[in-house]
């Protein structure tokens, strides 16, 4: 007999986590996507030490969002809800042993070894997915999750920077993360044992999920490749349009500020704005950023709409949540979020490495626009059929 999870007073999908263990999903959260931020300068790193080819770099860092975003999306059906405490100590352990193996091994072993890290690391990202569809607020909590994800792979960023550089070399960077690996196994003891059984859908009686459903997370995962697309060429663009040495990484820190302050006034908005109005006016301003760029923009103008960019890129993130919810009220499709948008994450670059040149990387903006006006007409036409079915109910 299956179990159908009701609203709790707090409006959460069952008992409403406490304080400690809602704090140690999220850490264990933002410990699971902490590679994606922080990945760069450390695979850069053992790139420019020689110890992987250019190559392996690339490769090394699809692997781990795959398998980040492969992770994210079976850990529940394939584990489910239950011993959600062992789950989280045996993730943390795992990636505590990984990146301490990452400090001495070279070559295609980097691949296969950040590969597997990408699983226990996706299984936290689908720990904190779990607490948030289940919330009162899930565009809230995804706002909030993006936010501080944000902030401390900035500050990571910042202090490995000078570690690295110096004399501990990029094994230090690894030898952190393996650290932040055990302090994750550790708030695995204050994670809830288990979670709610979510409703289910009496026109999809086996759990399988909607059509409505699978389509929101086509609109996440295009909205996500769209953006890696283009911004994985930020420094080559930097250079096609003439700039001085330097003006990339100032874009990267104006658009990783300008992050915050989205996923910010996201929180904020969350539940006072339609959602739909939201992703429609962020992926155009998005798109409409590609294409300023397209025109290999002076330094003043590429730093304002890269910081434009990374403002919107996070502000619209949180709405792909409850766009999906909306799609499927069961919530299972919303499950798959955090997967959906991390494969799309992968996938971005893979495509437009098929389709950039030595020298000419604009043909990634023709991509990411194309990408960004894919999951705009999806988020179009389930706005559109929604608002149909609520007519013919009237």
């Amino acid at each position: 007999m299956t179990v159908i999870a009701s609203e709790s007073e707090y409006g959460w999908i069952g008992p409403r986590p406490g304080a400690a263990q809602i704090g140690a999903i999220l850490f264990a959260g933002v410990a699971g996507i902490l590679f994606a931020g922080v990945g760069p300068l450390l695979l850069g790193g053992l790139e420019a030490s020689g110890r992987i080819s250019p190559a392996q770099l690339g490769q090394a860092g699809t692997a781990e969002l795959l398998a980040m975003g492969v992770a994210a999306g079976l850990t529940g059906p394939l584990y489910g809800i239950r011993n959600l405490r062992l789950l989280t100590i045996l993730c943390g352990l795992a990636m505590a042993g990984l990146n301490a193996l990452s400090v001495v091994v070279d070559g295609w072993t980097v691949v296969l070894v950040r590969g597997l890290n990408g699983i226990p690391s996706g299984a936290l990202i689908w720990l904190m997915t779990a607490m948030i569809v289940r919330s009162a607020r899930p565009d809230r909590w995804a706002a909030i999750y993006l936010t501080v994800q944000t902030l401390a792979q900035a500050v990571i960023v910042a202090a490995l920077g000078a570690l690295v550089e110096g004399p501990a070399g990029v094994g230090a960077g690894f030898a952190v993360l393996a650290a932040i690996g055990v302090a994750t196994g550790l708030a695995g003891l204050l994670v809830p044992n288990s979670l709610a059984v979510l409703p289910v859908d009496p026109d999809q009686p086996t759990g399988r999920l909607s059509t409505r459903g699978l389509v929101a997370l086509a609109a996440a995962f295009a909205f996500n490749a769209g953006i890696l697309a283009v911004w994985i060429y930020v420094e080559p663009l930097s250079r096609q349009s003439g700039h001085p040495a330097g003006t990339a990484g100032l874009a990267m820190a104006l658009s990783l500020g300008a992050q915050v302050v989205g996923g910010l006034l996201a929180t904020l908005a969350a539940g006072r704005i339609p959602t739909t109005l939201m992703l429609v006016v962020s992926l155009l301003g998005m798109g409409a950023a590609m294409v300023v760029f397209a025109y290999l923009p002076g330094v003043t103008v590429f730093l304002t709409v890269s910081a434009m960019f990374g403002f919107l890129w996070m502000f619209a993130s949180p709405f792909f949540t409850p766009l999906v919810i909306d799609a499927d009220p069961t919530r299972r499709a919303a499950m798959f979020g955090s997967g959906a948008a991390l494969l799309g994450c992968s996938a971005g670059p893979f495509l437009a490495s098929l389709f950039v040149g030595e020298t000419e990387m604009r043909q990634s903006l023709i991509l990411g626009v194309g990408l960004l006006a894919t999951s705009l007409v999806i988020v179009m036409l389930l706005y559109f059929v929604r608002a149909k079915s609520h007519s013919l109910v009237a």
